[in-house]
């Protein structure tokens, strides 16, 4: 995840929001590995993964959501992605931009 802290980072700035979201697992153990791990996004707990599965759809992290300023979903990825390459930022900052 160090590419999420480092898009966190370098996009908060310009209304970029990251939320890390921990779900089926005792809030101690997040915040052990929060610590361990350097996370610097917020990190949000949904322990039953009632709220993570059942009403977003997300069974297995990582998932991403990208929602836009008026909160509309535009666009999902499942699994990991490196936010640290050249595409990756210029799709920011255009998403950022509309």
């Amino acid at each position: 995840m160090p590419s999420v802290n480092a898009l966190h980072r370098e996009f908060r700035g310009q209304g970029l929001e990251v939320l890390l979201i921990d779900f089926r697992e005792p809030p101690d153990r997040v915040r052990r590995v929060v610590k361990e791990r350097g996370y610097t996004a917020p990190v949000l707990l949904d322990e039953s993964g009632d709220v993570t599965g059942r009403v977003y759809g997300v069974w297995g992290p990582p998932t991403v959501y990208l929602v836009d300023r008026a909160g509309r979903l535009v666009g999902r990825a499942v699994g990991r992605r490196d936010w640290s390459t050249p595409a990756a930022r210029t799709f920011m900052r255009e998403l950022l931009a509309s």
